[in-house]
């Protein structure tokens, strides 16, 4: 196609630039190098140097005495022939020739018509992209997948089991029909993979392609919708017809939302362009004629906005949920992604598994590039499990900002804002484990304390939830508690907006408030307005809002009181921690479990340990003084 095209422009420029030398001097055409001027023919005349002219119409051509010929083109001269007469000299006329315009002529004059329409065909073609030329709108753009390039099979998706089994179900229907319909089975029409971005939803599709070994289609669902109506209907019935011919094939519809989205929900009535193709498709699927052997899989993470008629049994029969994958299956998605890498023996990828809860595929897959262009960058030979943790850092809170320019008592503010958030997590039994603490500034966090869950939880206890409220407000209340109420910032207002959350989410939902009970107060929905997501209740009374406002701020309050009572008791371990951050910026979860309960300095770090009862040394050096608010 790229071929075509410059061929095209190629052309369109070397006609152009012919044409300009053609008629940049129209004149150069009409006269040669026998032309003269008319004032010199009259003054030849007058000398008697003119023997024979021709005339023709006003260009007169003739010979001089000395046998050469020459050409002048004359004015409306009424006294021109009794010039000539009187001189004799041999006069003959002719009428002007009205001859037919040759085939050049022809096409040179319809020139600028004939680029026109081609400059209009092509971009047209660009525009639509169809087949069977500048007018085939209609055909359907579904691109057959060639199983000899990028062929993906089941080996190549991992931690999506459930949704491989139910799949391979409809592999095997088209490999063996017969194992099925020999007990009155019947293949399913269609197939809907639903999930959240990112989850393996079209690499799924690949797979099954990979597998059936059965003719397979791709194609998106913004293909269908063009500017003109009935065009992506039309694309629909090419498609099933391609189907058809190939049969028994899959036709792979990803992102169907754009084109199955509930009919009658906004402007435009019933016959806008959408709403047809939609139409359209629905026949095709399950109407008075079934396309058998055609087995449509689609995918969509908006599954509430379709069609109910596209949901319906007969024509998507089957949904199949691909969800973010647990400890397990990232563990699998990992393994399958460091085939392409070489890996240094000391990467466990159970842990990398177990620091990563939520991760979808793709996230994980960008994980693992990540960790293999920073061991590039480092120019190392293999990826270690270095890079892997900066790159999981990078990727959950952003790239480091060591060049960000921090005042000595913003480093120390911060540190202590950590260190309270994890000695707190060090003292509540039903914390997760640390898994480090640093005070290096990522994306807008000025410093973070990870915690490491040893499995995925599906649920939490009202122990668990309280315990996080307190770990929040640690970082707030060791502020408060070393540099006084007037020097606290703003540094724990996420702390402090996740923690009410989740008080809000433990009243509202999960009914964990013993004043309000079980009961789900109103409906707690989420609205974009401005950019910003905005809770909005509904059906709730005036009396019982400020009793939900009241245990909200209840279960807040407790947690900031568990906080306060757990620094208060380990204050000389929140010194030494954070005196510890201050110096090496950075702490695994190893070394701060060492240093505050064994006292053990990690190595080449003894120039760190101070006198138990120099309470203050860690501000010693700024000139600072712990001040401990009751």
């Amino acid at each position: 196609m790229n071929i075509k095209n410059l061929a095209m422009w190629a052309v369109i420029v070397f006609l152009t630039v012919g044409l300009y030398n053609m008629f940049k001097n129209p004149q150069a055409n009409i006269r040669g190098n026998n032309t003269i001027i008319f004032s010199e023919f009259l003054k030849a005349v007058d000398n008697g140097e003119v023997v024979k002219v021709e005339i023709q119409g006003n260009n007169i051509k003739g010979v001089l005495s000395n046998g050469n010929s020459f050409s002048t083109y004359s004015p409306n001269d009424p006294n021109l022939i009794e010039k000539l007469s009187v001189k004799g000299v041999s006069i003959s006329a002719a009428p002007l020739e009205d001859k037919m315009p040759s085939l050049f002529g022809v096409l040179l004059s319809w020139f600028p018509m004939l680029l026109l329409i081609a400059v209009w065909i092509f971009f047209m073609r660009q525009m639509q992209g169809g087949k069977g030329g500048a007018m085939g709108f209609g055909k359907s753009k579904a691109k057959m997948m060639n199983e000899l390039k990028g062929k993906v099979t089941f080996n190549d998706v991992a931690g999506v089991e459930e949704a491989k089994e139910e799949v391979e179900e409809v592999v095997e229907f088209l490999k063996d029909p017969k194992k099925f319909s020999r007990l009155g089975g019947k293949i399913p029409r269609g197939c809907l993979l639903v999930g959240p971005p990112g989850t393996g939803k079209t690499l799924l599709a690949r797979a099954i392609a990979g597998e059936a070994g059965v003719p397979f289609f791709t194609i998106s669902g913004s293909d269908f919708v063009e500017m003109f109506v009935g065009v992506g209907a039309s694309r629909v019935r090419d498609m099933f017809e391609q189907g058809k011919k190939h049969s028994p094939c899959i036709i792979f519809i990803d992102e169907i939302d754009a084109v199955g989205r509930s009919r009658g929900a906004g402007l435009g009535g019933g016959n806008d362009e959408r709403e047809q193709t939609l139409n359209q498709l629905l026949v095709e699927m399950d109407g008075f004629d079934t396309n058998e052997g055609v087995i449509i899989i689609a995918a969509t993470n908006r599954p509430d906005v379709l069609d109910p008629a596209l949901l319906r049994p007969g024509r998507f029969d089957r949904q199949v949920v691909v969800s973010n994958p647990d400890i397990i299956g990232r563990e699998k998605i990992l393994k399958v992604h460091i085939k392409k890498i070489k890996m240094a023996p000391d990467v466990n990828l159970r842990t990398v598994a177990r620091g990563t809860p939520g991760f979808s595929g793709a996230d994980l897959a960008n994980l693992v590039n990540e960790a293999a262009l920073l061991a590039a960058r480092k120019n190392k030979r293999i990826v270690t499990l270095a890079e892997f943790e900066e790159a999981k850092d990078k990727v959950m809170m952003g790239a480091e900002r060591r060049s960000m320019v921090m005042t000595e008592e913003e480093k120390t503010l911060t540190a202590y804002h950590e260190a309270g958030h994890a000695i707190v997590t060090i003292n509540e039994d039903a914390a997760y484990p640390i898994h480090k603490a640093t005070i290096v500034p990522r994306g807008r966090a000025l410093g973070m304390v990870m915690q490491l869950p040893e499995r995925d939880e599906l649920s939490q206890t009202r122990e668990q939830l309280h315990a996080q409220l307190a770990i929040a407000m640690g970082g707030r209340v060791a502020e408060e508690m070393i540099f006084g109420e007037d020097k606290v910032t703003t540094g724990a207002s996420s702390d402090i907006e996740q923690a009410t959350k989740r008080a809000r989410a433990m009243v509202m939902r999960a009914g964990l408030s013993k004043e309000l009970g079980p009961v789900a107060y109103g409906e707690n929905e989420e609205e974009v307005f401005l950019g910003r997501s905005v809770a909005r209740t509904q059906n709730m009374s005036e009396e019982t809002a400020k009793k939900v406002d009241s245990e909200i701020r209840k279960i807040v309050d407790k947690g900031y009181e568990r906080a306060r009572k757990v620094l208060t008791e380990k204050i000389d371990d929140l010194h030494k921690l954070a005196k510890a951050l201050l110096t090496y910026e950075t702490l695994s979860g190893e070394e701060i479990e060492n240093l505050i309960n064994k006292n053990i300095y990690p190595s080449n770090k003894e120039d760190l340990k101070v006198e138990d009862e120099d309470k203050g040394s860690a501000l010693g050096s700024m000139g600072l003084k712990p001040k401990i608010v009751h």
